[in-house]
């Protein structure tokens, strides 16, 4: 008995091993963009991600047929909107011109708008499902969804426009 609850664990470390090789990347970038910060300084969005995977390996076994991902990314959205109703703030305050990157814009968005446009602009969740994880009616999403994408295409007065990095050539 002792044996083969050993090569269970073995196997579920494997897995989960897998997993979190394959969407690790994807769920820190998911982070950061929530978090604002730019990548290569991300400390907030790294303590995300641990909890988001340790809080998966944890299920894992109960998890069986349902999507990990989802499930990481679930537990990650919903310990960002706890955090961030804790140290709330409205508006992020402009980096100084010239400084501006790509996390900028998103600073600029409140947490609620910035939920509802990560979630349903990058990660492609249906409006319904992102309502029902962030505990809103499918009418707000769809107003904080509208009313961001309207605040990052139209910059602020006085900040520079943020381009694109050009790739090194």
């Amino acid at each position: 008995m002792r044996h083969r609850r050993s090569a269970h664990d073995a196997q579920r470390a494997a897995e989960f091993e897998a997993f979190a090789a394959g969407a690790g990347g994807r769920l820190l970038h998911l982070a950061t963009l929530l978090t604002a910060e730019p990548p290569d300084a991300n400390p907030r969005a790294r303590r995300l991600l641990v909890d988001a995977l340790a809080h998966t390996y944890a299920a894992w076994r109960q998890l069986r047929g349902d999507d990990p991902y989802a499930h990481a990314r679930d537990r990650l959205v919903v310990r960002f909107a706890g955090d961030a109703w804790h140290l709330w703030r409205a508006k992020a305050p402009l980096p100084p011109a010239g400084t501006q990157r790509s996390g900028a814009v998103l600073a600029r968005l409140t947490t609620h708008e910035r939920l509802v446009v990560v979630m349903r602009l990058h990660e492609g969740v249906a409006e319904e499902q992102t309502a029902a994880l962030l505990g809103l009616s499918e009418h707000r999403v769809r107003a904080l969804c509208a009313g961001a994408v309207a605040e990052v295409l139209r910059p602020r007065r006085g900040s520079p426009v943020a381009l694109p990095e050009a790739a090194p050539s």
